[in-house]
Order: C-alpha cells, then structure tokens, then sequence
C-alpha cells in the first residue's frame, strides 16, 4: 500500500478535508493530513524529509488563488512546488509524487476526488 502525506492550510483545504469526513466521503485512508497555518510555511525541507521517511507522494493543499488568509502564501507553495519537482527529477524521483493543491473551504467532493486520484497516480508509479 502506498503512503502519502499532505499538508493542508487550516484556513481552506483543511476545512474542506474536514467536511469531507462529516459528509462520510470515501478517501484513500493510506492518505495522513497534517494541519498547517498556511500553505506557503511548508517549506523544501519538510516535503523532503516526508519522502527521506517513506513517503510515496505528497501534496500540499492550499487556498484557491486570491483567497489566502495571508496573502499570497499559496502563490509561494505553487511556485515552492514548481521547484522542487524540478529538484526530485533530478534526484531520479518522479516529479508526479509532488503536487500543490487549490481547496476552497467547502469543496469536500474536490478534496476527495483529488485525493482518489492523486492515490491511483502514486499507486501507478513504481515503489521508491
């Protein structure tokens, strides 16, 4: 089974991850949340570490673009993501194991079928 972590803004798409639980919406369950203040505080150092530990993907879900509760935190995880993709291919990592995320705070059925695919995606890659 693959392991995939994301790191959710609290303000939005933690919200929405959260409604989706209420609304017994079917997610991968190998899928772990971590609730961060915002998207653009999850820094390269974190996602890496997150696949130095084991993971087989990650994500960062942040606010939809013009909705973040610090301005323009999810314009730096957009950008932060960008580059990173650009650092796993050349570590011979699949740069698809990485993605960045727009969640409004009532979009459960995004979040869900987000996460459904993002886990058949990791799932087709092969083990790391």
């Amino acid at each position: 089974m693959t392991e995939i972590i994301g790191f959710a803004c609290k303000w939005c798409a933690y919200r929405a991850i959260d409604l989706a639980g209420r609304l017994k919406l079917k997610y991968p369950e190998s899928i772990k949340i971590i609730k961060v203040p915002c998207s653009g505080r999850v820094d390269a150092e974190t996602v890496m570490k997150a696949f130095g530990l084991g993971f087989d993907g990650v994500f960062i879900a942040g606010c939809p673009e013009n909705e973040c509760h610090y301005l323009n935190g999810n314009s730096i995880a957009r950008k932060r993501v960008k580059l990173l993709k650009k650092l796993l291919h050349s570590l011979n990592i699949e740069p698809a194991r990485l993605e960045f995320v727009e969640i409004s705070s009532t979009d459960a059925v995004k979040f869900a079928d987000f996460a459904a695919e993002f886990s058949r995606r990791i799932e087709g890659l092969t083990r790391r």
